[in-house]
């Protein structure tokens, strides 16, 4: 324990320092634990630790998300959402496995990278929506709805190049669903016959009240994790499940600023990956990459939303919000080194593209939407 924490004070005190900066010289506040991870990232050496605490950020975030988003209001969205999700996935990959072919990289490489960066970031487009757009405007409803639609798809790719060859078929596919729906299953009658009675016994304990709600958030997590889904996505049935729960406001609003704190850490980590040295082999693929995703997927969404019956104007701020590479890209780059299907170079490649439009993507959006980190007041909203 003793050597761990001076590495958390090493973060904590560094990222201070740098929001401090970042926030005099109107800047996003994410670039600056960006950078902090590129500058102490090389001091840090218990990466496992940093991990651990990263994903606690993640969990928290995707529980918020759906502890806002109830579930009448995911049925209305079903079909848009699954229209805009399948097709932007298939011209998202189509791009990029396009762009790098054109580069000479391999048809495996292509397609993986394709895969990798077909998603957009759940933790920048939450983290940049403002809190009443979350919870009562259609613009968080159906931003989120996407998101986690795209989250189960990045799930299925995920153990789609994990799996051996022969488990890559039609019924390890349709098992994974059937597990979804038994956890679902579980979770809302345990939440309409345990865990509402137990909060109502204790409703004006509020730090009891906070225990029972991370207990749940964390303990479905682990489950959908012991069934081969992600934590992420345990995270956000926990909270979409509790969400019928009139308590749910009053909860989100407490885990608000714990949330912020580990999802410095997930940025940290972020930033203390890249690899610049491996990176410059493939920096133009890169930047060719980055533009591409970050002028075409706006205007592929906004395209999407409009055909579907959204307003112009919603679908430009939409398709802005979600204009970038995800985490995700990150954790499949990982999985698909790991396993010999793709080198250390495309890796690097996908996690810098990544990144790359992730931070452009968090400065076209605070410049030109309202946010919480808004540079200016009349963007300034929370």
């Amino acid at each position: 324990m003793e050597d761990f924490f001076p590495d958390i004070c090493l973060i904590v005190v560094c990222s201070a320092a740098l929001v401090w900066v970042s926030a005099l010289g109107r800047q996003p506040i994410i670039i600056a634990y960006l950078l902090c991870g590129i500058i102490a990232g090389p001091r840090i050496e218990n990466k496992e630790l940093l991990d651990a605490v990263s994903l606690i950020g993640i969990t928290l975030l995707l529980f918020l998300a759906g502890l806002v988003l109830h579930p009448d209001r995911l049925v209305r969205m079903f079909k848009s959402v699954v229209i805009v999700t399948l097709v932007l996935s298939v011209v998202s990959w189509g791009l990029v496995f396009g762009v790098l072919q054109l580069f000479g990289f391999s048809t495996g490489d292509s397609a993986v990278a394709g895969l990798a960066l077909m998603f957009s970031s759940t933790i920048l487009v939450v983290k940049l929506l403002p809190t009443t757009a979350l919870h009562q405007q259609h613009m968080g409803s159906l931003c989120i709805a996407i998101l986690i639609a795209q989250d189960i798809l990045a799930v299925i790719v995920m153990l789609f190049l994990q799996a051996s060859p022969e488990a890559r078929g039609l019924g390890p596919i349709l098992l994974l669903h059937v597990k979804a729906v038994g956890l679902i299953t579980a979770a809302v009658l345990f939440e309409q016959w345990v865990l509402r009675r137990m909060m109502q016994q204790v409703d004006r304990y509020h730090e009891v009240l906070m225990m029972l709600c991370l207990g749940w958030c964390l303990g479905l997590s682990w489950g959908a994790h012991l069934l081969g889904l992600s934590y992420e996505i345990g995270a956000f049935v926990a909270g979409v499940v509790l969400a019928r729960n009139p308590i749910s406001r009053f909860l989100s609003g407490e885990l608000k600023t714990m949330r912020d704190f580990f999802l410095m850490f997930f940025f940290f980590v972020l930033g203390a990956q890249l690899d610049f040295f491996t990176a410059l082999e493939v920096w133009l693929p890169v930047l060719v990459l980055a533009v591409v995703i970050l002028v075409s997927r706006p205007l592929l969404y906004r395209f999407m939303f409009m055909r579907v019956g959204e307003p112009e104007w919603f679908s430009k701020e939409a398709g802005l919000r979600l204009g970038q590479g995800s985490e995700f890209a990150l954790i499949i780059a990982v999985v698909a080194a790991t396993s010999g299907q793709i080198d250390d170079a495309i890796s690097q490649l996908i996690q810098m593209t990544a990144i790359l439009t992730m931070i452009a993507s968090s400065y076209i959006v605070i410049f030109t939407c309202p946010t919480p980190l808004g540079t200016r007041k009349g963007l300034k909203k929370d």
